[in-house]
């Protein structure tokens, strides 16, 4: 069946209701008085009414354009500004005064910067420790370029949770992801599995509906899995925009429960977050209580 040249009208379980608006609007006031970008808005995430009417964000770090151009994303693309060293200081802000109490940080790609970012990252996960005690830290990262000196740099900084995700199969990844590599990306979490030890969850997603066989689907779960990778999200495909990566299709919510359940008891997934609307922000305190649990009563890596 060919990919749809269009995007068809949403089935009743991508339907999102539109509800929370006072807390909502603080919510986005505070981030425009703070000038703070997130992936909610950049990235047009459909969860962003139920994340802000509980308080919560995902902030977007190092500017809100990126040095690559990915056929299924929707943040902005082109040459970045200078980075804003200041942001770190107005993340923690943002993230004591919402009471948030498990941050996620993501960011653009830069790879106009030698590190990466990676150094920006560091300074942000320790600013939001400074701020709030006991809080909980996930990052969304980019690859880096593959570099393990970047890598590390993150860990050292000890966030609870390293993300990257490696997004699709390996045969639609030079068409879907600009200037990425399925390699590299593998490359990436199993560094990251092999400095953290049990200190840092190991955590990467993919999207369904992009033209992914169940073939494909199955080899993304091994290599991912072979990593080192303990979380997993995967979720819909839904592109931003009609010149973007056309879809394939909507998967069916009972498909996902299938992979999820696949995830975990075929490949030994500590958590795999598997719906229709699963991001790898949305829920993410949940996802990485779920895999901590079921590590400590011996059920997953």
């Amino acid at each position: 069946m060919p990919p749809v040249t269009h995007r068809p009208r949403l089935p009743d379980w991508l339907k999102v209701p539109y509800r929370g608006a006072p807390v909502r609007d603080e919510v986005k006031k505070l981030l425009q008085d703070l000038n703070l970008h997130t992936v909610c808005e950049s990235a047009n995430c459909p969860n962003r009414c139920d994340c802000w009417a509980r308080g919560t964000a995902t902030f977007l770090i190092l500017g809100n354009t990126c040095t690559r151009n990915c056929r299924f994303c929707a943040v902005h693309h082109g040459m970045p500004g200078a980075v804003d060293a200041d942001e770190p200081r107005r993340v923690a802000e943002a993230v004591k005064a919402l009471g948030i109490q498990f941050a996620v940080i993501t960011s653009v790609t830069r790879d106009d910067l030698p590190d990466g970012g990676a150094s920006h990252f560091a300074a942000t996960i320790r600013a939001v420790r400074e701020a709030v005690s006991g809080i909980g830290v996930e990052v969304l990262t980019p690859d880096f370029g593959g570099r393990e000196t970047d890598i590390a740099a993150v860990l050292a900084a000890g966030p609870d949770v390293f993300n990257h995700n490696i997004e699709t199969c390996a045969r639609l990844t030079a068409a879907v992801r600009s200037g990425a590599d399925y390699a590299r990306s593998l490359q990436v979490l199993a560094a990251a599995a092999r400095m953290c030890g049990n200190r840092t969850a190991v955590k990467s997603g993919f999207m369904l509906g992009m033209g992914e066989s169940e073939e494909e689907i199955r080899t993304l779960l091994r290599d991912l899995r072979s990593a080192g990778v303990q979380i997993l999200t995967i979720g819909q495909y839904l592109p931003p925009s009609a010149s973007h990566w056309p879809l394939d299709r909507y998967v069916t919510p009972e498909a996902f429960d299938r992979w999820g359940r696949i995830a975990q008891d075929e490949f030994g997934f500590e958590k795999a977050v598997s719906q229709p609307l699963a991001r790898s922000s949305y829920l993410a305190e949940k996802a990485c209580a779920d895999a901590r649990s079921r590590r400590s009563a011996g059920d997953g890596y």
